[in-house]
């Protein structure tokens, strides 16, 4: 499986070895990786994989720089702190990211908290056609096809995506505010 497999067992003889091969490996992943596959690329076991993870976590924690790992459900990717966000987008000229419009945001709440929705049902919660800023919320990757509704011409329905729960700096949708009504039958 490994072609130098040699020089990595002798760099990875340790647990600094490991954890800085983990790194790596999410350094150049550049997106969010299954801790399946991390686990297969350093010859762990799925739980080991798991634990080294947390252990990075701490160690960027520890460490205190630009850099975090954040976990997104069985994935984890290494990421810029939020608190330097601003900063990173201003020094990439990222200028074409700009803030999501009122109707944008109406669209992800009502998404994320009713997911997987047809265009139909989200245009009659609120009230307006919907058509573009569904298909703008798709192209920014925050929506995604989630298949067909099974009635008289098979409507599209819509969900959020990873790249969703990273934009809200969520791991998963568990973690969405009550929303009013749930709250009191929380209590």
């Amino acid at each position: 499986m490994r072609r130098n497999g040699a020089t990595l067992s002798l760099k990875m003889n340790n647990d600094e070895g490991i954890l800085a091969a983990a790194e790596a490996i999410l350094f150049a992943a550049g997106e969010p990786l299954e801790t399946d596959r991390l686990a297969e690329a350093l010859e762990l076991e799925p739980e080991q994989a798991l634990e080294l993870a947390g252990e990075l976590a701490e160690q960027f924690e520890r460490r205190g720089g630009g850099v975090c790992l954040l976990r997104l459900g069985d994935k984890v990717q290494l990421c810029t702190r939020p608190e330097y966000a601003d900063i990173v987008r201003a020094a990439l000229e990222r200028g074409r990211i700009q803030p999501l419009s009122p109707a944008a945001m109406e669209v992800l709440a009502v998404v994320s908290y009713h997911q997987p929705v047809t265009r139909a049902y989200i245009e009659q919660v609120r009230g307006v056609d919907c058509g573009n800023v569904i298909a703008g919320l798709c192209q920014k990757r925050l929506l995604e096809d989630k298949g067909r509704l099974d009635l008289p011409g098979r409507p599209l329905l819509y969900g959020t995506t990873e790249e969703f729960l990273k934009c809200f700096c969520m791991e998963t949708l568990d973690e969405l505010p009550k929303l009013p009504g749930e709250e009191e039958k929380a209590a």
